[in-house]
């Protein structure tokens, strides 16, 4: 099949395949928004609001390795092994989450669908660089980030009203036909879709634990006794668990993330350099926005979800904005570098409503409004930026390294955020204090992306473009 054809995403040749990536994306929306909406409900259930943190992490971290593992075969074998296998994987954890009896049961569902939302995320960007020439990409990033919208107001209502009515566990069973759906249209394209010519170069000879499989695992392993420790109590403990998750977690990112990475070397390291920080800073902040807006604002979950919503409309809005900026040659530096300082003022804006009553709790809604616009004009500017600079054989490893910087930033922000709330408890100290933390760390990662954005073009290309 000739996908090198036509002037529209939706034109032609390549009509199905957008379709299928499309609602495959929404599928792995739908999942991460409604099942956030019952989480409190099914810990409750299922006795499991002590370890209530890695309803989160589990996802998460599995995600990791999906990510990794995803991105390595497609550059190996093509796109439509691991989204087959993807969205399969996903289709089984809900399973298992919906017929769990126990909290360490759902939690196994959740790291299932953890590794096929891993799988899903990674092969829809690969997919979006072998398929679609670059005067196309970056309304596809902007349509990627679409898929995010119709989710985004309805899962949550979905999902309430689904464990209002019936049960929690229907949640995860109204997604499996959605996911039967997206395989249908998605997959039969990418049969047809062929990994790129020079891609037969053997791997080097690498131990297990630097193999992408090895290497990945040893990531979520260390990254999982480092957010473990933060929910300790004894001193002692707390220090030698989080020195051990460190030790192992940092060789293990050097190891699954292009060379260059934690240095934030001009190109390829420094796009998934700045795709952590870009997330770190907007969904560490969305992590938290509704529990402060509830336990400090005195809202209901309604306002504060429709905080939510407005980010991710406005993610849509300027991820759109940056792709008519992009077809008329807007520089895309100098666009990442702006999406930061939005979102920066947006962090702000939240700290200050969440924190303080100077403003009024709607001020919330236009804050995040105004963070979710910021991060849809860097999101799109630093990925079609990025991956313009990556050759047609590397497509796979650049767009699992972009998702896994996502995945592990979020981890991480998250997880200091909690351990933040669980000090507080701990040592009698306020909420409020706790989110003070949280908000001043994600506006330092906002401050630091702004700083080394330059990075993002190699620099052989500085002076040409």
């Amino acid at each position: 099949m000739d996908v090198h054809t036509g002037d529209s995403v939706f034109g032609g040749a390549y009509r199905a395949l957008t379709l299928g990536v499309l609602l495959s994306v929404g599928v792995v929306a739908f999942e991460s928004l409604g099942v956030a909406t019952v989480l409190p409900g099914i810990a409750d259930d299922l006795d499991g609001l002590g370890a209530y943190g890695w309803g989160l992490s589990a996802l998460m971290l599995a995600n990791i390795i999906g990510t990794v593992l995803a991105g390595r075969v497609a550059d190996r074998l093509g796109p439509w092994r691991p989204m087959a296998l993807g969205t399969l994987t996903l289709a089984a954890g809900c399973v298992v989450a919906a017929a769990a009896p126990t909290w360490p049961l759902f939690l196994v569902g959740r790291f299932c669908q953890g590794l096929g939302v891993g799988a899903v995320m990674a092969t829809a960007y690969t997919v979006i660089g072998l398929a679609y020439p670059e005067r196309l990409r970056a309304r596809m990033y902007a349509l990627l980030s679409s898929a995010w919208t119709i989710p985004s107001l309805v899962g949550p209502a979905v999902a309430g009203t689904l464990a209002d009515h019936t049960t929690w566990r229907a949640v995860f069973l109204a997604i499996l036909p959605i996911i039967a759906v997206a395989a249908v249209l998605t997959l039969p394209p990418l049969r047809a879709l062929h990994r790129p010519d020079g891609t037969d170069v053997p791997a080097p000879a690498l131990p297990w634990w630097r193999r992408p499989l090895g290497a990945s695992v040893l990531l979520t392993l260390g990254t999982g006794l480092f957010l473990q420790a933060l929910l300790l109590t004894n001193a002692a403990l707390v220090l030698a668990l989080a020195v051990i998750g460190i030790a192992v977690m940092v060789p293990a990112l050097r190891w699954v993330t292009p060379e260059g990475t934690l240095g934030a070397r001009p190109g390829l390291g420094a796009g998934v350099t700045v795709r952590a920080l870009l997330c770190g800073a907007y969904f560490g902040t969305e992590a938290f926005l509704p529990l402060g807006l509830q336990d400090l604002r005195g809202m209901d979950a309604t306002m504060a979800g429709l905080g939510l919503s407005a980010g991710a409309i406005t993610w849509v809005a300027g991820s759109a904005l940056q792709a008519r900026r992009d077809a008329r040659g807007a520089g895309r530096v100098a666009a990442a570098i702006s999406g930061f300082a939005v979102l920066l003022a947006g962090v702000v804006l939240i700290a200050l409503t969440t924190l303080t009553d100077f403003l009024p709790g709607w001020t919330a809604v236009l804050g995040w409004a105004i963070g979710g616009l910021g991060m849809g004009v860097g999101f799109n500017a630093s990925t079609t930026e990025t991956l313009g600079h990556v050759p047609a054989e590397r497509q796979g490893e650049a767009s699992a390294a972009l998702q896994l910087a996502q995945t592990f930033a979020t981890a991480v922000i998250a997880g200091l955020g909690g351990g933040a709330i669980a000090l507080s408890e701990n040592h009698g100290t306020s909420l409020r204090t706790a989110l003070l933390v949280v908000f001043v760390l994600t506006g330092l990662l906002a401050v630091g992306g702004m700083l080394i954005s330059h990075r993002l073009r190699p620099a052989a290309n500085r002076s040409t473009s």
